[in-house]
């Protein structure tokens, strides 16, 4: 029986399509995992419309704060599930970027780990999985990493977290998160990465020739989301030009159309070039234009990555 899945924060899906698994990216296979998505939230209306039309199951919108306070009674078909033995969450981040103005919890969306804590202590999921970014462990000279950690395991839970590359998991984008793993302690033992989730010993990074290449003569629209921004070159992030041989830059949710130029540097980056340094398939489209398109895949979890994250967690519930 497959193992049952909240899947919170969900964007656009990159998360939930990893744990679901059964893609393929760059002519590979990635194998259908043991996971059923039964319940799905975001807020955002655009990646919602995304969400539905990729995975083909509902996403509730709306804001899980107002859902968790039954300030939407009646509106929704599919209130917050009793039970489930995942929760999964990447938590917004851009609070905590390096690359933000680093408010943390003096925001909104810097506590909103806090409701999926308290989605977590209402469904006592058998594992939980949260995502952040790298400036997540630096807040506030490592209080913000501590505190979240800390809220987590009063609620019972053994609480590991690790940086990692996505580019040492067959993505071909230099992306560093922080993946937090939770695991219930009457039933399981502390998660280990170097054990279910060891890094390559040989890191054969794909590089944005091999991973975009075919797309770089082709005309604009020749492909679905295949649209790039016109934004003229000016100061500030995303005026520099990607390499071919390296694997790509951070895609970001925030550039307001200064995604990087391409190494040709006759345009930017267009947003199916985006989603590729992403690792979406190129039969997941983006709705419904192409600012929301870089929004949300900047937004997303990388869907390999995810899905070597998958992997991890479904061999660590063989020890159940």
């Amino acid at each position: 029986m497959k193992k049952t899945v909240i899947s919170l924060f969900s964007g656009c899906g990159g998360l939930d399509l990893g744990f679901a698994g059964g893609f393929t990216f760059l002519n590979k296979s990635y194998s259908s995992n043991n996971f059923d998505i039964i319940w799905a939230n975001d807020i955002e209306k655009n990646a919602c419309l995304t969400y539905r039309n990729n995975l083909k199951h509902n996403i509730v919108c709306g804001d899980i704060r107002d859902l968790l306070a039954n300030k939407y009674i009646g509106l929704f078909d599919a209130p917050v599930p009793l039970e489930a033995d995942i929760v999964l969450g990447g938590f917004p981040c851009q609070d905590f970027s390096h690359a933000g103005k680093r408010k943390g919890f003096d925001s909104k969306r810097g506590t909103l780990y806090q409701s999926m804590c308290e989605v977590v202590s209402q469904t006592r999921p058998k594992v939980f999985l949260a995502e952040n970014v790298k400036g997540l462990l630096t807040m506030n000279n490592g209080a913000a990493i501590s505190k979240i950690t800390g809220d987590f395991e009063k609620l019972g839970y053994h609480v590991s977290y690790k940086l990692l590359l996505t580019a040492d998991f067959e993505v071909p984008q230099r992306r560093e998160r922080v993946i937090i793993i939770g695991s219930r302690k009457d039933v399981l033992p502390k998660f280990s990465f170097s054990n279910y989730l060891p890094e390559p010993e040989h890191k054969d990074w794909i590089d944005l020739k091999t991973a975009i290449g075919d797309l770089e003569d082709k005309e604009e629209g020749a492909v679905k989301n295949h649209f790039w921004s016109k934004a003229k070159r000016n100061k500030g992030q995303g005026n520099n030009a990607v390499s071919p041989d390296k694997p790509g830059p951070t895609m970001r949710a925030e550039h307001h159309g200064n995604i990087e130029f391409h190494w040709n540097e006759k345009r930017r980056l267009s947003a199916r070039e985006a989603a590729r340094i992403q690792s979406f398939p190129d039969n997941f489209i983006f709705y419904p234009s192409t600012s929301s398109a870089y929004r949300q895949i900047g937004n997303a979890v990388p869907p390999v990555f995810a899905w070597h994250l998958a992997q991890g967690v479904q061999k660590f519930f063989k020890r159940i």
